[in-house]
């Protein structure tokens, strides 16, 4: 290959990145370590290569392109269905408007979730398929939003058989036929670019079924970042998507699992013995070190040196750890380089990224607690002690750093100050130096030592992070991991 054509190929190859990178959603502030590539690409531990959400979410619904008429099928890429039905049943997606999955589950979980409000006078079958229609949506309701609905069901679904025990259908998976296709594609043309976050589950299904109201426009709770234009272009997707049919097909012998958040991610790749079963998740997964002596733990992609442990309910992916360092228990550690004797203490998430810094190739490494808000906020800095690092005020562990509170920097709007936009983490010129700073800064705020950071430190926040992220970079490093395992296993 010429220089010319090599220069055409790497050119193509970041524009394939870019492109692919852009068609995730929304940044993930619950569990960090899947922003930078994107949820659909989070690794599971099975398969050799170990799989990713990709082939999971392919496998899933590999008999449905079969049984639908041209149209969407939307999904998200943090959750898991699992399903059976006969085999004289089907999952059928053929009827107008829109067609939703629905899933029998405890009332706290529909408290996160969205959930239907079905019809009464139509369900009447106790098979493990069946299709009605749907008076209403509710995105993420109260107990007693759902009570007042009717959206409360009483033992009659496969999973939920002992009377009187009480649940809730929520979402996963939803299609819309093309004809409404079309009809968001003019909209999408009338309004023009857009510069406020639509939610394709709560913006779209609660306009739709005979009983829905146009209340829930107005309600921001749940919004990253509320725009001016938000409240106008949900009226106007409202009054488009009104009286569009609305069918559930409930799945009453299935289990919905959601791992967007770092304590769901944790207890459904360490602890929860019925998914592991189900789907067959191993301890160590296309790694260098089995790890089948510490139970309950989970190993993906990774090098770890034979003296190194990883406790109990902690996960370690694309990381290498050298000889003697250690993960505590109830851990996330990701893309990073443990040098040899570092200790990564309980409780702990620590993520390396690539970034592109003043023109050069430099790495930064994020942590948290693992119950820390990074979403939480604050109207201005002066507020910041109201936000928990590992359960220390902010300003408290600017003090074992050495760093002033005016020093603090908040990235991006200035009226939200959260963890997400803090400007905390030192960037570094290599992967172990980075893991290494940022690990001393968290040991200060455990421990309540103090560890001043070298002068002129330049700090990023994780937003900054992913603004400035060398994705190319960052594959180009789990390469490595996979060259190295590979050979390795091969030689051995």
């Amino acid at each position: 290959m010429n220089q010319d054509s090599s220069r055409k190929l790497q050119t193509a190859t970041r524009e394939k990145l870019r492109k692919l990178n852009s068609l995730r959603g929304g940044f993930s502030q619950r569990l960090p370590s899947a922003s930078a590539l994107g949820k659909i690409f989070m690794a599971f531990p099975l398969g050799e290569p170990i799989y990713q959400m990709l082939e999971l979410k392919l496998a899933m619904y590999v008999d449905f392109p079969s049984q639908m008429k041209p149209g969407v099928l939307v999904t998200c890429a943090d959750d898991i269905e699992l399903y059976s039905i006969s085999e004289d049943e089907s999952v059928q997606f053929d009827k107008p408007g829109f067609t939703a999955l629905a899933h029998p589950s405890p009332l706290h979980v529909g408290t996160t979730h969205g959930v239907f409000v079905l019809d009464p006078h139509e369900k009447s079958s106790s098979s493990d398929v069946e299709t009605i229609s749907c008076l209403r949506f509710l995105h993420k309701p109260s107990l007693n939003k759902m009570r007042d609905s009717g959206a409360v069901c009483k033992g009659q679904s496969g999973l939920f058989s002992v009377s009187g025990e009480e649940f809730v259908y929520t979402d996963s998976t939803y299609y819309f036929d093309f004809d409404t296709a079309k009809s968001l594609l003019n909209l999408l043309k009338e309004l023009g670019p857009l510069d406020c976050e639509i939610d394709a589950y709560g913006d779209f299904l609660q306009a739709l079924g005979s009983k829905a109201t146009i209340d829930y426009t107005n309600n921001t709770a749940n919004v990253t970042k509320e725009e001016s234009s938000l409240v106008e272009i949900r009226q106007k997707i409202f009054h488009l998507l009104k009286g569009t049919p609305l069918n559930v097909i409930l799945l009453n012998n299935s289990k919905f699992y959601h791992i967007g958040t770092t304590s769901e991610y944790l207890f459904h790749l360490t602890e929860d013995v019925a998914l592991r079963a189900e789907l067959g998740l191993l301890n160590s997964a296309f790694s260098l070190r089995e790890t089948s002596e510490t139970p309950g733990c989970c190993v993906m992609c990774s090098v770890l040196d034979p003296s190194c442990s990883v406790g109990a309910g902690s996960v370690v992916e694309f990381s290498r750890l050298g000889e003697e360092a250690s993960v505590g228990s109830g851990s996330i550690v990701s893309g990073c380089w443990v040098g040899p004797g570092l200790s990564v203490p309980d409780g702990a998430f620590m993520h390396s990224l690539c970034v592109n810094h003043q023109d050069k190739i430099r790495f930064v490494t994020v942590f948290f607690g693992i119950n820390d808000n990074l979403k939480h906020s604050v109207d201005a800095p002066a507020s910041m002690d109201e936000l928990k690092l590992c359960s220390v005020g902010l300003s408290q562990c600017l003090s074992h750093w050495e760093i002033k509170n005016e020093a603090l920097r908040f990235s991006g709007d200035a009226s939200s100050c959260n963890l997400w936009n803090a400007c905390l983490f030192p960037v570094c010129s290599d992967q172990q130096s980075s893991f290494s700073v940022s690990l001393k800064m968290l040991q200060a705020v455990l421990s309540g030592s103090t560890n001043p950071l070298p002068k002129d430190t330049k700090l990023m926040s994780v937003q900054e992070c992913l603004q400035s992220k060398n994705l190319e970079e960052m594959l180009k490093l789990r390469k490595v991991l996979y060259t190295d395992i590979t050979q390795r296993r091969f030689s051995s």
